[in-house]
């Protein structure tokens, strides 16, 4: 056995005496506190905290309120004698309603879906959180937060969720280990606006959007200059991650979509929100993946002003469903639309839309994100987004 020697000091007292040991750490801890001081800088918080919305009116979960079926809140474009459901609309699928599935949020943003989870991730912008709603039992959980005040979500050709970020101004990839990617931040050396929505294509490229909706204020991210001359649509290349401009001529580019061919790129512009005279369409251009390009511009679908939609997603026969809200009441929801432009028929939801995306293990739900509230719905159609 052996036995430690005691070490002592000049006066005979062990150095390693309660009071020694006492007097040693106030001196590291007052020298840490001064070198940390020291070199210590503030940093803002990334947007609001999480502040769920209680909710206070009598809408509950479940089946909308006087719903039956088949369900009211679908609307056919196509008027004619009575048929069985709304005629010519591919939302109706027979014993199904709209129901309302969770609440809590203060602005429901960017859903995705991952079939190998059964479940969807969607921003709540304000409360800086991703949440995650599990499909088999209804759980309403967060996924992250502080998200950086994530808005669009989307997920590639690997499983991995893409993220647009308002604070962090950049679009990040979280790996499959959980560690995160950034995949873009800047463009000519400055920093993005606040990119908004984006889409994988199948050579893996990744196309987003990038108003200045995050920059705008301290609600939905951090107050900034832009320093981006332009509102810009951006891709960035599979292999090399360089980052480049594809369009360039939007007031406010905000939620996309591509064609289950992958022939087309469909850009919702939302520039309405900044003035009377500016746009609140869809348009539509020939996309060349390969070349990484598009071509052809045209107007898609004008929306009823003051409405705006900011969300866009494509079935697969090329069918396009957007969301619809900030004007008349009776337009909040969804707009499904013929590719070639002509509106099918309209899902009627009691709060303005944001986004929208395809789920469930066959894609033939459609979750909806309505302000406050997730929203579902099961089609006759299925989602186009792989995988």
């Amino acid at each position: 056995m052996t036995i430690p020697l005691p070490i002592t000091n000049d006066a005979g007292e062990p150095v390693l005496a309660r009071r020694t040991l006492l007097k040693g750490a106030a001196a590291v801890a007052a020298t840490g506190m001064t070198i940390s001081a020291a070199g210590a800088t503030s940093v803002a918080p990334f947007g609001q905290t999480g502040a769920p919305t209680i909710s206070t009116t009598p809408l509950p979960l479940g089946p909308l309120p006087g719903s039956r079926y088949p369900d009211a809140h679908l609307e056919s474009a196509k008027k004619g004698p009575p048929t069985f459901g709304p005629s010519g609309f591919p939302a109706f699928a027979g014993t199904m309603a709209v129901e309302r599935v969770a609440t809590g949020f203060r602005w429901a943003e960017g859903p995705v879906y991952f079939a190998a989870g059964r479940y969807l991730l969607f921003s709540d912008i304000p409360n800086n959180r991703i949440m995650r709603f599990s499909e088999d039992d209804g759980h309403l959980s967060v996924y992250r937060q502080p998200s950086m005040n994530s808005n669009g979500n989307t997920i590639d050709r690997e499983g991995r969720l893409i993220t647009c970020e308002h604070s962090g101004r950049r679009v990040t990839r979280t790996e499959l280990d959980g560690s995160i990617t950034v995949i873009a931040d800047k463009f000519n050396g400055k920093r993005l606006n606040s990119p908004n929505d984006a889409v994988v294509t199948a050579d893996g490229a990744i196309w987003f959007t990038d108003p200045v909706y995050g920059i705008g204020g301290f609600y939905e991210g951090i107050k900034a200059a832009p320093e981006q001359e332009k509102k810009n649509v951006y891709r960035v290349d599979p292999k090399s991650g360089d980052v480049k401009v594809v369009v360039d001529d939007f007031v406010e580019p905000n939620g996309l979509t591509i064609s289950p061919d992958e022939k087309k790129l469909y850009i919702c512009d939302t520039g309405f929100t900044d003035g009377p005279d500016n746009p609140s369409h869809i348009r539509v251009f020939d996309l060349d993946v390969a070349a990484g390009k598009v071509s052809n511009s045209k107007v898609f679908a004008e929306m009823p002003k003051p409405g705006i939609t900011d969300g866009v997603r494509c079935d697969t026969e090329g069918r396009v469903w957007c969301s619809v809200g900030w004007g008349d009441p009776n337009e909040d929801g969804v707009r499904c639309y013929t590719p070639s432009g002509e509106l099918l028929g309209k899902i009627h939801v009691p709060e303005t839309v944001a986004n929208l995306c395809f789920g469930g293990q066959q894609r033939n739900r459609l979750y909806i994100c309505g302000s406050t509230s997730l929203y579902a719905v099961y089609t006759s159609v299925q989602g186009a987004m792989k995988p």
